[in-house]
């Protein structure tokens, strides 16, 4: 079975490559993308993604558990054999987000991840989770458009963020945290089909939730006015516009990017959940391994969109990893060091495909 993902460079082998890295250790997944620089935004050259559950039953105890631990570590450890393929590594972050935030053994954890991996992870707080997810989205934004809303649904947290666009660049206006996500939701209501009370719970909480960061920010006149695009990022999001387009295997290309109005995103929704806990199983966009966390990431979908008149939604299958590298790339500040790894040997051929323009 490939571990990981690699993309064709297009006769670029010759070139000298500044390799910057990434990873974003969320609550569900474990994610690292390596990429190099263009003129207009960056050439992926390799794509790692495992579902490791990090956040596993941490509602119980506030504590990491030590299967979901392990699950992860060996995630990190391909991620870090990976990274040390392409050394030198210009510049590298690996970032870890809601499960780490809130686990009361996480510092014990970090220590063994690097111990075990070589690699060094940073607890970042839910404002800068909030700041990166909005960068990562960036290329997705319409032309002419000055403010966004972005709603990134993790695994143990939710990021809602309001930011102004100027000069190709996003500054945040505010955002909100809602303290939970799709594992987490999962978790809190463990049947395998959630009753119409649990997915009604979830968003009328979310409402509530909501309601200062309205009363605050006036949102919804300039949603209902077309003034504020809407930009969803998760696998949920993703799942729904796979699911809207009927297709037969997940193509990213043709998701991420896609707008859905606000009646395909309810009888998608809905299709979602007709197909039961077997049919998610079932479907090759979703499969067992995301089955229970669809539906909790529908409510919480649900509950946005109708909270706010929102007309559509614009699918990023990109985030935290994404806006670490642009992050990264547009920094003025050099490195310190640059990261290498003992005993790698730098690949002779990367491969790489473009994430750049608008869609």
């Amino acid at each position: 079975m490939q571990k990981y993902k690699r993309h064709s460079r297009g006769g670029r082998e010759n070139a000298p490559v500044r390799n910057y890295a990434a990873i974003d250790l969320g609550t569900n997944s474990c994610r690292l993308v390596i990429a190099s620089p263009t003129p207009t935004s960056f050439h992926i050259t390799e794509t790692f993604s495992r579902i490791t559950r990090l956040g596993e039953g941490i509602i119980k105890a506030n504590e990491l558990s030590r299967e979901a631990g392990r699950r992860t570590i060996r995630a990190l450890k391909i991620c870090a054999e990976i990274i040390s393929e392409y050394a030198p590594i210009y510049k590298a972050r690996f970032v870890a987000t809601a499960a780490c935030r809130r686990a009361k053994n996480c510092r014990e954890f970090l220590a063994e991840v690097k111990r075990e991996t070589g690699l060094s992870l940073e607890i970042i707080s839910s404002q800068e989770e909030s700041r990166l997810a909005v960068i990562g989205c960036l290329p997705l934004l319409k032309r002419g458009i000055k403010r966004v809303l972005v709603f990134d649904i993790g695994g143990g947290s939710t990021e809602v963020s309001l930011a102004r666009v100027h000069g190709g660049r996003a500054s945040v206006e505010g955002y909100i945290s809602l303290p939970y996500g799709v594992v987490t939701v999962a978790e809190a209501f463990p049947n395998k089909e959630m009753t119409n009370l649990a997915y009604n719970t979830v968003m009328e909480r979310t409402h509530k939730l909501l309601e200062a960061f309205e009363e605050r920010y006036h949102i919804s006149e300039a949603v209902k006015n077309g003034e504020i695009q809407v930009i969803g990022t998760s696998g949920t999001v993703t799942v729904l516009g796979a699911v809207q387009l009927n297709l037969k295997r997940y193509n990213r290309s043709a998701v991420d990017g896609l707008v859905i109005n606000a009646a395909d995103i309810g009888r998608s929704v809905g299709k979602i959940r007709r197909m039961g806990d077997e049919g998610r199983k079932k479907h090759p966009c979703i499969g067992p391994l995301k089955a229970d966390l669809t539906i909790a990431g529908c409510a919480i979908i649900e509950a946005i969109c109708s909270f706010w008149p929102v007309r559509e939604i614009t699918v990023a299958d990109r985030g935290i990893r994404e806006g670490i590298l642009l992050d990264m790339m547009h920094s003025r500040h050099r490195p310190r060091r640059r990261f290498f790894h003992r005993g790698a040997n730098k690949r002779k051929e990367k491969n790489e495909t473009a994430i750049s323009g608008r869609h």
